[in-house]
């Protein structure tokens, strides 16, 4: 399952946590799936034995791991997943690679489609070779927002607000689900034309969506059967109790008490109630 900005968020706090001052003992990889810049295995590894990681940074899908040797490892986790395991614990079907430390177990990259990326680059390429770090989209989590400047990004990408939520060149890393879910505790209808917000709506929709985000940290992420989100430690996530509208269709709207509506909407599925405008 493709991790989402919160998701992706609560990975990177708890990896802070975890590895932090970890030095690495040896890295493996099972093949090359993961590692499309290296011509074998050994190279890729050869750049990890035995350097220390000194910081946790996530940049929109990104996570960036600073090392004690000024090279910086690089995880696009795309469809994948990381856990932080004993070295002991049985590897998950489609683990591609494997961090050992000198102390404190493993973490390692679970991507059975194959979708992600690990690289190891020096500090002053990481943009050279990595340039999507450099998009300009809105990061609701990691940078704070007036609402006259959400106002201005809003204006800079007319479309309905369905559309600006899920559009990644405007917002990062926010799906179909959490779009839903803001649109609904701000009122406003998902094919409502993003020029068409009084200010008070705009600052409602900044809200809503900076609040959700956060919620959904705080309930470890979202897991449904067709969603199997976990956490590195490989928990899954309760912000599923705690949805509105998402999958709800024909229950009764927290707000209205009339049933919740679905409709496919540029391809997707889309849940609402009537109470939004």
């Amino acid at each position: 399952m493709k991790a989402e900005l919160p998701e992706l968020e609560m990975v990177k706090r708890d990896l802070e946590r975890e590895v932090i001052g970890r030095k690495v003992k040896e890295a493996t990889a099972s093949g090359m799936a993961a590692l499309p810049r290296y011509k074998n295995r050994k190279s890729f590894a050869a750049q990890l034995e035995g350097v220390k990681i000194t910081g946790v940074i996530r940049q929109a899908h990104f996570l960036l791991f600073p090392l004690d040797s000024e090279d910086i490892l690089v995880i696009h986790m795309g469809d994948g997943m990381l856990r932080r395991n004993a070295n002991k614990d049985k590897e998950e079907k489609g683990t591609e690679v494997v961090i050992t430390f000198t102390q404190g177990g493993q973490l390692r990259f679970v991507d059975p489609d194959a979708t992600g990326e690990i690289a190891v680059v020096p500090k002053d390429d990481i943009m050279a070779e990595f340039p999507t770090l450099n998009d300009p989209a809105l990061d609701p989590i990691d940078t704070p927002l007036s609402w006259l400047a959400f106002r201005d990004l809003i204006e800079a990408h007319p479309t309905t607000l369905k559309e600006l939520l899920i559009d990644g060149q405007a917002i990062v890393g926010i799906g179909s689900l959490y779009a839903d879910e803001v649109l609904f505790d701000a009122g406003l209808r998902f094919d409502r034309s993003s020029t068409t917000l009084s200010t008070q709506e705009v600052r409602r929709l900044y809200r809503s969506l900076v609040e959700t985000l956060h919620n959904v940290i705080k309930y470890r992420g979202t897991t449904l059967e067709d969603r199997p989100w976990a956490d590195v430690f490989g928990e899954p996530g309760i912000f599923d109790q705690h949805l509105q509208v998402f999958g709800r269709d024909g229950q009764l709207s927290p707000r209205s008490r009339t049933p919740i509506q679905r409709v496919k909407f540029k391809g997707e599925w889309t849940y609402f109630c009537e109470t939004q405008v």
